[in-house]
């Protein structure tokens, strides 16, 4: 008997089965094909963000003083120059743009924060992983603070040795003279000191860390004794440390900056040089943009990098 017109026959039938069972088959190919490809983009976007290096978010405290911000900016400049390639940025914790709350909210990704100061501290153990906390996007790490390090001991040195030439006769012309090297001083460490001029916190952790610097210091100088002011929490402060200098016997009293970068402190602390002591005195500009500082800040990024690694929980790193 002939099918009625229209109606499929046994042999269409076939045909219809055969072609619906090709167009699953292909289908299935083609989203295995579109899935690998999908996991094979993932993949390399997760390679690509493992092969870029967390960013260096170098945190200072900030100034009203517009030449904080230049000095900062010329050391995290010299901060890229010993690490081409490294993402590089600036937040303060107050007083200058980019605040640190907006530097990390515009990031992404992995982070290591490396503080601008010098000891511990309120700023280190409070401000700082506050910030952290509130930007839950971004896996971060707070290094160490800069200080204590053999290399500001090295900073330091360098920038008396700079004050001194400048002022001549009687702080000598050779680079450590006369506070412990060359010719020019080597009759002199009895008479000189120095005062590691600082700003100074309530939290004893940063007197301990700053006495360590002085230390530092004073073996670097050959040993001239060093002793810590100053400008503010409970002391002693930068004039009490000159007179007591002073008292002891030492002539040629020159006061060490302490600071990242110039401010008020700075300031507040090289006038009191003059104020406290009848012989005209050394005052030393901060440590600023030196290499040994823009070493540092690199050592505390690598530091923070190998002790552990990143996880979105905020984690301080000591040395």
């Amino acid at each position: 008997m002939t099918p009625p017109s229209g109606s499929p026959g046994p042999d269409s039938t076939t045909d219809f089965d055969s072609a619906q069972r090709l167009m699953t088959r292909f289908t299935a190919q083609l989203t295995t094909q579109l899935d690998r490809l999908g996991q094979g983009d993932r993949s390399g976007s997760r390679q690509g963000r493992r092969d870029r290096p967390p960013t260096l978010v170098a945190v200072a405290h900030g100034s009203r003083d517009p030449e904080a911000l230049r000095t900062v900016t010329a050391l995290l400049d010299r901060v890229r120059a010993l690490r081409p390639g490294l993402p590089v940025r600036l937040g303060h914790i107050e007083l200058n743009q980019p605040l640190l709350a907006d530097t990390l909210a515009a990031l992404r990704g992995e982070a290591v924060l490396v503080p601008l100061l010098l000891s511990r501290g309120y700023h280190t153990e409070q401000d700082i992983p506050d910030a952290v906390a509130a930007a839950p996007h971004l896996a971060a790490r707070i290094a160490a603070p800069l200080g204590p390090d053999p290399l500001l001991a090295e900073a330091l040195h360098a920038r008396l040795a700079e004050a001194g030439r400048r002022a001549g006769a009687p702080y000598g012309a050779g680079v450590g003279a006369p506070y412990g090297t060359g010719a020019a001083g080597a009759a002199a460490p009895h008479r000189a000191g120095v005062v590691l001029a600082a700003a100074g916190s309530r939290d004893p952790d940063a007197a301990v860390d700053v006495a360590r610097t002085a230390a530092l210091l004073s073996a670097r100088l050959g040993g001239v004794p060093v002793l810590p002011g100053y400008a503010s929490g409970s002391g002693p402060t930068v004039p009490e440390a000159v007179r007591a200098l002073a008292a002891l016997g030492h002539d040629r009293i020159a006061v060490a900056s302490y600071f990242t970068a110039p401010g008020r402190f700075a300031t507040q602390c090289a006038n009191a040089t003059q104020a406290a002591h009848t012989t005209p005195g050394v005052a030393a500009a901060p440590l600023g943009a030196h290499p040994a500082v823009a070493r540092l800040v690199v050592r505390r990024y690598e530091q923070a990098i190998a002790s552990a690694p990143l996880s979105p929980p905020a984690a301080t790193v000591g040395v």
